[in-house]
């Protein structure tokens, strides 16, 4: 009986469902869609679940009512016309569910749940690689980088180069002047180097900059976490 489409049967979200007013259709109802739809309700369907109503797209005139059911209302709903027809509906629906859930057609929906996870997980790493080979170039490096950069690689939503410095110093990791206190300095997370620059008056002067090592990136970030 499958080979004949009686419905259009509906697959989105791997649920059978079909239009509440095909089926009135096909049971050619003397009530209205709407006074009959509602009768059907009283026999404990429940919207959201067993079915979805939504309005048609109008063609000149009012939008009708109709509904989404799922294939168990449907064949409730079959079963109590008590008539021909709906015998032969609701022996269609089973055999639609019978095809649906061979182990062919599970096999087939399993692979494309699997090629649609794969495919959002292809697109993440898409999103993250320029991110990713960011922190490998940096992670790769033995060269301590400024805390601009080291803001980048951590990507922590509210800790830009600013933020970053105001946390360390609030956790007596740097001093006031944003330089590191040597104890660490010497576990190898920070370097201090010196830039000399001539004031105008030809008066050369020293700056201290913090520089971040990859062993430091890593402490900062566990500091950050754990707070």
């Amino acid at each position: 009986m499958n080979k004949l489409q009686i419905f259009e049967i509906n697959t989105d979200n791997d649920t059978l469902t079909l239009l509440a007013r095909d089926l009135y259709n096909f049971l050619e109802i003397d009530s209205n869609y709407t006074t009959w739809f509602n009768r059907m309700t009283e026999y404990g369907f429940e919207e959201e679940k067993d079915f979805i109503p939504f309005l048609e797209e109008s063609t000149g005139g009012r939008p009708k009512a109709n509904h989404q059911i799922t294939i168990d209302m449907a064949k409730e709903i079959s079963m109590i016309q008590r008539n021909e027809k709906g015998k032969l509906a609701r022996q269609y629906f089973i055999e639609i569910e019978k095809e649906w859930n061979s182990p062919e057609k599970i096999m087939a929906r399993a692979l494309r749940l699997a090629d649609k996870k794969i495919g959002h997980l292809n697109a993440q790493i898409l999103e993250m690689k320029p991110k990713v080979d960011f922190y490998n170039a940096v992670a790769g490096s033995k060269t301590a980088i400024e805390m601009d950069k080291v803001a980048k690689v951590l990507g922590i939503r509210g800790y830009g180069r600013n933020n970053l410095f105001k946390f360390l110093r609030d956790e007596k990791i740097l001093q006031q002047n944003n330089i590191p206190y040597q104890t660490y300095v010497d576990r190898g997370y920070f370097r201090v180097v010196e830039q000399r620059f001539n004031k105008p008056n030809g008066e050369v002067c020293i700056n201290l900059k913090t520089l971040v090592y990859q062993k430091g990136i890593n402490f900062i970030r566990k500091l950050i976490q754990d707070d």
